[in-house]
């Protein structure tokens, strides 16, 4: 079961945070709560300081400080064209912009265009999350609704296979469309995620798609495992 929250593309827009980029969404989540100088603050601290340094150099990041009750499970996930040192501005300033927006909650994921990150009191590696899932699309409509959404549906499933085949889970590519324009993607999995599991996930993200974004331009479905997007301009880093 899949639980979405709709954005327009102008959304982002509101958010603005102090190193200029734009989180697209983030979730408070439901797993408790915890008060000031209490073990799991501590445990959460650190656990951010590790997953700044352990992310940026491969893009991703994973780990646990501390013991139960008070363990802290967390990951960051960097979009896989994004450089090392942006990947690093990213994840710092993720972690420290969820924990105030988010500021005693045991659970919470914060996404960003360039990295996501997470964290939780229940241990949550190797599962696909597809309870903290959003979408956004372009608010332009394109002139043939289903030979573009089919256009779009076949790229997305090729790159779901190059994607899962992947040691980075990640992959993106493009189409031609009519006459000099083109249709580009992107899909990406979480690396905790077995392959199976990463085909899984972007199988059950791309069939949402009718859901979200019938007929845009431009659209992303976006989970806590994987996401993917859709656009007719590139947005990826050469």
């Amino acid at each position: 079961m899949f639980s979405f929250v709709y954005l327009s593309a102008t959304f982002a827009f509101l958010l603005q945070t102090t190193f200029g980029a734009d989180p697209l969404f983030h979730i408070c989540s439901d797993t408790g709560n915890f008060s000031a100088y209490d073990p799991y603050e501590a445990n959460l601290r650190h656990l951010t300081g590790h997953l700044s340094i352990q992310a940026p150099p491969s893009g991703f990041g994973l780990g646990s400080i501390g013991q139960n009750p008070n363990q802290a499970y967390g990951l960051a996930l960097c979009r896989g064209d994004v450089s090392s040192q942006d990947c690093k501005t990213c994840v710092v300033e993720a972690g420290s912009e969820i924990r105030r927006r988010c500021p005693f909650d045991k659970g919470a994921i914060i996404w960003y265009d360039d990295c996501l990150f997470k964290y939780s009191n229940v241990e949550f590696f190797g599962r696909i999350d597809n309870r903290n899932m959003f979408s956004m699309y372009n608010l332009n409509n394109v002139s043939e609704p289903e030979v573009f959404n089919a256009k779009t549906r076949g790229l997305l499933s090729q790159l779901a296979n190059e994607a899962y085949a992947n040691p980075k889970m990640y992959a993106v590519g493009e189409m031609e469309l009519y006459g000099s324009k083109k249709l580009y993607g992107l899909t990406q999995c979480t690396r905790d995620l077995s392959s199976d599991e990463c085909r899984k996930c972007l199988d059950g993200i791309i069939d949402e798609l009718p859901s979200c974004c019938d007929g845009k331009e431009g659209g992303r479905v976006v989970g806590g495992s994987c996401n993917i997007r859709y656009e007719i301009y590139p947005f990826v880093n050469a």
